[in-house]
């Protein structure tokens, strides 16, 4: 019985696996939660917060550390408390 491949006929498969689930953690893990501490940071200083960059600081930690969830959490509380 032949072995059937698992990632299709092309060579290359399991790196092309590899370097997409890096990608999707460079995506998730730090893209997004810069975005969103840019958004907190640019809505914080146009309302005259004088915390617009401890909000950002907070918002981008919380993303590093517990990833998007801790970033959107962050941005949540912001948007409960920060907004004056």
């Amino acid at each position: 019985m032949v072995p059937v491949p698992l990632f299709g006929s092309f060579s290359g498969g399991p790196e092309l696996l590899i370097v997409g689930f890096v990608l999707a953690v460079l995506v998730f893990g730090l893209i997004i939660p810069i975005g969103i501490a840019y958004w907190v940071y640019r809505d914080a200083d146009a309302r005259g917060n004088d915390d617009a960059t401890l909000w950002a600081v907070a918002t981008v930690l919380a993303g590093l550390f517990v990833t998007v969830f801790g970033a959107v959490a962050v941005a949540v509380l912001y948007l409960l408390v920060g907004r004056e």
